[in-house]
């Protein structure tokens, strides 16, 4: 915890393999030491769903705040208007995003169409 200390940053954001010992155990830990803590739940698993899902109680019991990594993808971005990061954030949902980069997919679609003369 001290080279994270040094950064002097206040959020951490945790995802881990196992979610009751690797991501739990320090997520408490840091919460205790003052830091807020998010931790991405579906970047991060248990040995079995309901092992996973005791851990995420237990972390948001103790005041921490899961998130998936696609709404943490989207509050990074904040809105399209940051063009800087916006070509990487679409590559990510369309090539990881599931549902949500289909639907995107055939937004752009759409829109391309409805620039064709006669629209």
């Amino acid at each position: 915890m001290t080279a994270v200390k040094a950064t002097k940053r206040k959020k951490l954001v945790l995802a881990s393999l196992w979610t009751e010992m690797c991501l739990a155990m320090p997520a408490i830990q840091a919460q205790g030491e003052g830091f807020e803590v998010y931790v991405v739940t579906d970047a991060s698993g248990g040995v079995s769903s309901e092992a996973h899902d005791m851990a995420v109680r237990r972390m948001v019991q103790a005041g921490i705040v899961p998130i998936t990594w696609i709404a943490l993808l989207g509050e990074w971005q904040r809105d399209w208007a940051r063009e800087k990061t916006l070509p990487d954030l679409v590559n990510l949902l369309l090539e990881h995003g599931g549902a949500t980069g289909v639907a995107y997919a055939w937004e752009l679609q759409l829109l391309a169409e409805n620039k064709q003369p006669g629209f």
